[in-house]
């Protein structure tokens, strides 16, 4: 009798630890579904972005024709921005990833500081309904940028909490859960989204 209480025990020990462990796998596995979705909202945002941005440059290529280098650097910027993006978005969380997509977003943001600047020479651009219309469009998805980029670093904060603390850090490591990359801009002025006016 005293046998079979213990094995009770035991097996009830060992039940109890399972479902411990099948508890702390699933938050990690939550937690990082939950971070891969708030970077497929940054995807979406940056989509966006990168979407206008041609429009912008024709907008802009009749009215600055003299500043062609501008204008392809705007475009390269972009070009190598959509490149990392979907780097990115192959594999969210990844810190060389993350580095390259917030550095070519960095450089797209500078160039697109340049042709904006680079409008405020020419009062016609300036005043081009076409013109305005797309800037505010752009200055929008750059807040939604903004409040993505945000919604992910507290996502991916959340996880990276989850798998180091103890005992889930077992568990993290018995089952590969690496660690995920924020993303931040390199520059601190590139922290807050751009000023466009015309």
């Amino acid at each position: 009798m005293e046998l079979i209480i213990g094995l009770v025990c035991l097996v009830l020990i060992v039940v109890a630890v399972l479902a411990f462990g099948v508890s702390i796998y699933n938050g990690l596995v939550r937690a990082r579904n939950a971070y891969r979705n708030a970077f497929a909202q940054i995807d979406v945002q940056l989509v966006r972005r990168h979407d206008l941005i041609p429009n912008l440059v024709e907008t802009a290529k009749g009215y600055l024709k003299h500043e062609r280098e501008t204008l392809e650097a705007v475009i390269n910027a972009r070009n190598a921005a959509v490149n990392a993006q979907a780097t990115a978005a192959a594999t969210p969380g990844d810190p060389a990833a993350m580095q390259q997509l917030s550095g070519a977003e960095n450089a797209l943001s500078a160039t697109l500081g340049r042709l904006f600047a680079l409008s405020e020479a020419y009062p016609d651009l300036k005043a081009n309904q076409n013109m305005m219309q797309l800037s505010e469009e752009l200055t929008s998805t750059e807040n939604r940028v903004a409040f993505a980029r945000q919604a992910y670093n507290d996502a991916v904060m959340a996880y990276n909490n989850k798998r180091e603390v103890f005992p889930s850090s077992v568990l993290a490591g018995m089952f590969s859960f690496g660690p995920a990359a924020l993303f931040q801009p390199d520059d601190p002025q590139q922290r807050q989204a751009p000023q466009v006016s015309f």
